[in-house]
Parts: C-alpha cells; structure tokens; sequence
C-alpha cells in the first residue's frame, strides 16, 4: 500500500484495526528516506530509536491505551531538541549536538513515559534540513546544503522549514513540524504543495526550541491537508509553565468545525460556508505579484464564494512596511538569543586561538553562515546606543500599527484571503546573491507574524510550469479551528492538495 499518499486519519484507523503495525509503518518511511537522499530534506536520521519507538506504540495500541496518533510516524524541523538525535539547527556551530531533553513540542507528540504520561504516541522519523537557526525563505543557508524541492529538483523547497515540507511532499513522512518566524511554514508548504498552519503567538510552547526571534517564532505542522494539520495541532498546543510566553489556556480540538457549516442551523450541504466573510486585501494584489499566482487565488476566492462565502474588498495599508519592521525587530531578537553561541560551554569550538577573545570570535566566524552574521551584525547594530531609538523603537511602534490595520479588517471579514508569496518556488542560486530580493519573497506573510495572528497555506493551483501555488487565510487572534474549517471545505470540493510531484513514486 502506499502509505505516503495516505491522510494520517486513515493512517490511524488502519493501525487501530490491526490492518498495518506501527513498525511496519515506520519501516516503510525509513526505507523512503534511505531511498529519497537526493532531495536532502533529512539531517539525521537513527532508524534503531524510531523502530524502537514503534515498537512501544504497538504495544499501546495493543494494550488498548492508544490515542488518536498513535503509531504515526513523524519528522521533526532540526530547531526542535530531540534525545537520541542531533539538534544542530542546520549550523556548523552546533554540530554533533545532542540534548539531554525533548522540546515541549516533540515531548507532547512522542511515546508517552514517565516523564511525559500525555504524550500523543508518534514515532520520529529523523531530523529535518532546514535555513541555518531558521533565518532564509530557501533553505539555501544549511550548513548541511540546501534542500532540492520535489516538484523540481532545480527549484528551492522554501524555507526556513524546507526539509520538513520536502519530506512530505516527497513521501518521506506522512506529516512533519515545522517553525514560523516571518513565513517559514507557510512559504514553504506553498512551494511544495502543503497544508501548513501557523497557530497563534503563543499556542505552541517554545520550550525546548532554539530561539530567533522569540517574539515572532511558533510552531506548527506541515501535512498533506487540513484535517491532517489539524490533528497534529491539537496534538502540540497545551499550556507550558516552562515558557513564559505561553497561552493558559492553550490546548484544544482544532478540527472541531472541519465537517461543520460556518453557521450553526445552516442545512444547505452545497453552501457550508454560507455567512463566512472574506476579505481580500487590496495591498496583497497589487504589483509585483506574479500573474499566475494572482490567477490561482482569485480562482480560489470564486470557489469559497461557490461554497456561500462572501467577499470584501479591506485594506492593510502597513503592509510594505511589514518588511523593514521585520528586519529590524527579528535580527535585534537574533543578535540576543545567538550570543549564547560562543564556543564556551558546547558547539563548536575554533582549534586555534590566543585568548578568550580570540576564541569568541573565531568560534562564532568559522561557525556561523553568511546570512546568520549578517542578521546578527544588523541586530546589534539597531540595538546600539545612539540607534536604538532610531530603529528598534520606531519598528516597534510600527509593529503595533500593523497589528490594529488587521483589527481594523476584522471588523469587515471574518477571514482573510491572498497569496502566501509573490511567485512560486524560484531555481537554486537565483536569489542567494540579493539577500534584499529575497527579503521581499516574505511581504505577504511577515505581518501575520508581527501581529501574532494564526495564519495557513493551502494548495490553491499550479503556474506554466507545473509548480506549486499556495493561498493564504489568516484569522483572527485564535481562531485555529475555524481557519481550519474554510481550508477543509476548499478541499473537500478540489483536489489542488491531493496532487504529487511526478518524481516522488
């Protein structure tokens, strides 16, 4: 059977009726990966701790004690710690790493044990390749190279979760985490063909996840549709008094609407979205958004209309400023976090120097990549005296504007409707030298970031050239479920996110 093109929902019902094994399942995968190397999507990869994990998940599906993900195998963004595998968040500076514990995230999707009675049964797969501590939108910046996208070998997968979508949209697992800092589960699910969703700040613990910008970062799923994201979601978000940044009362049934109409009452099966408000920006269809892409969502607009939606024409008129706000804000954050990175207490250490610091800086010069010093000397510059009044305090009153131009639309739609990029997944090498050019392939999605709204990609067409067009919805603060419930529906009347890459067997 080929389990990669199967939703993780039939997935699990087929490990509950004893139909597949959990190792057998995860075997499957493993043999995929060891089979699918040239896309690079994986950084490590220990098939003795998965095969070992499977076997205590059948054991719990035997004993009657499963959950609804139990047996499912999973793969996991390098950024999140993982016992037994490496955590390097794709950088020399932290390669070999193993940490001692799991991130809050893995902890709450793996094989519970005494120290984790709740957790939902998954079984890692292996790391995911990803942009070095997740700062690209191509997975170009990996220590470890960059990820080929499986629609087309010569294109980006996206980033900085380009490993985790490559993984799936390649059949390497059937579902994967990722991060989201400024577009970086949305970006890439778009380039590959994937449902991705970015819940809400604090939705997700952060504990246990190597730090950006801790601000702006969440994490979130990448899977083949809704209703699979929306189970994995379910699965990550609870509160953690470990994270002081996360949500009391996070934790619930994000697919709790997928089979629901948007009103309660509403019999009309071929409207189910009769009454739902969506408003189209008019800053997300103006130039330099690619004819295709353009195309492809309007065509989306008009079959979420077909299914009793309405459409708004609202404004967000801060968005272009979203970029220089972002670029500010995220590498000040990143200048903080990444100075724990000295070569002193672990990582990489240069093998010659004449004093401490000496060993500071040559540590960090041969262990960090291009694009990383460049964020961090950009963020230590904007937190200099003399500049920070300039530059992080203005971005930061700018941040809270953007964030009211979004409540401001809220008061006309109930979801927001555009593009998740300006173009679709670009050729290797094509951007690298313009580290501005690719900047802007983040404008639609930076701003959902800065204002801490939930916010997904669904597959919505495809251009000339056979490669994949995403369309984003963003909501209101928590307003996961529902998000989900409008991408469900968009899917159960087309096929855009049931298509594969004519390379992935």
């Amino acid at each position: 059977m080929s389990w990669h093109n199967t939703p993780i929902s039939l997935m699990a019902k087929s490990l509950a009726a004893k139909e597949v094994s959990s190792k057998e399942l995860t075997q499957y995968f493993l043999d995929r990966i060891e089979a699918g190397k040239r896309w690079n999507a994986y950084i490590d990869v220990n098939a003795h701790l998965s095969l070992e994990q499977a076997s205590k998940a059948d054991k719990l599906i035997a004993s009657g004690k499963a959950g609804r993900l139990t047996g499912i195998p999973i793969a996991h963004k390098d950024v999140f710690v993982t016992r037994g595998w490496k955590t390097t968040a794709a950088s020399k500076i932290l390669a070999a790493y193993q940490s001692p514990f799991d991130a809050t995230v893995v902890a709450n999707l793996g094989i519970p044990d005494e120290n984790n009675p709740h957790g939902a049964g998954m079984v890692c797969l292996g790391k995911t390749n990803m942009d070095e501590f997740a700062m690209g939108s191509s997975n170009e910046n990996s220590a470890y190279g960059p990820v080929l996208n499986p629609w087309n070998v010569a294109c980006v997968a996206g980033g900085s979760s380009g490993g985790s979508a490559a993984a799936v949209a390649a059949g390497l697992a059937p579902i994967a985490t990722g991060t989201d800092t400024g577009g970086s589960i949305r970006q890439p699910a778009a380039f590959c063909g994937l449902t991705g969703i970015k819940p809400s700040y604090g939705r997700v613990s952060r504990y246990g996840m190597i730090a950006y910008a801790s601000s702006l970062d969440q994490a979130g799923p990448l899977g083949k549709s809704a209703e699979d994201c929306a189970l994995v979601l379910s699965a990550m978000s609870s509160h953690d008094q470990r994270d002081s940044t996360s949500l009391a009362d996070s934790g619930e049934d994000y697919g709790r609407y997928l089979n629901q109409s948007w009103q309660a009452g509403n019999a009309n099966s071929a409207k189910p979205l009769d009454g739902l408000r969506i408003g189209l920006p008019k800053e997300f269809f103006a130039e330099g958004l690619a004819n295709d892409v353009a195309k492809s969502v309007n065509e989306a607009a008009k079959t979420l209309e077909s299914l009793g939606a309405k459409l708004v024409e609202v404004s967000l008129p801060k968005t272009k400023l979203s970029i220089p706000v972002y670029y500010v804000l995220a590498p000040a954050e990143a200048s903080s976090n990444l100075s724990r990175f000295d070569g002193v207490r672990y990582g990489y250490r240069a093998s010659e120097y004449k004093d401490l610091a000496d060993m500071y800086q040559k540590s960090r010069t041969e262990g960090f990549g291009a694009e990383v010093k460049r964020r961090i000397m950009i963020g230590t510059y904007v937190l200099c005296h003399g500049y920070y009044d300039a530059y992080y305090l203005q971005a930061q009153k700018i941040r809270r504007i953007i964030a009211a131009d979004f409540q401001a639309a809220f008061n006309e739609c109930d979801v927001i409707l555009g593009p998740v990029a300006p173009d679709v997944a670009w050729r290797l090498g094509e951007k690298s030298k313009d580290p501005v050019q690719m900047y802007l392939e983040d404008i639609y999605t930076l701003s959902t970031n800065l204002a801490g709204l939930p916010a997904m990609s669904s597959p919505c067409g495809f251009n000339v050239d056979n490669l994949p067009i995403g369309m984003q919805l963003i909501g209101n603060y928590f307003s996961e479920a529902r998000l989900l419930q409008v991408a469900h529906q968009y899917q159960q009347a087309t096929d855009w996110h049931l298509r594969q890459a004519s390379e992935v067997a």
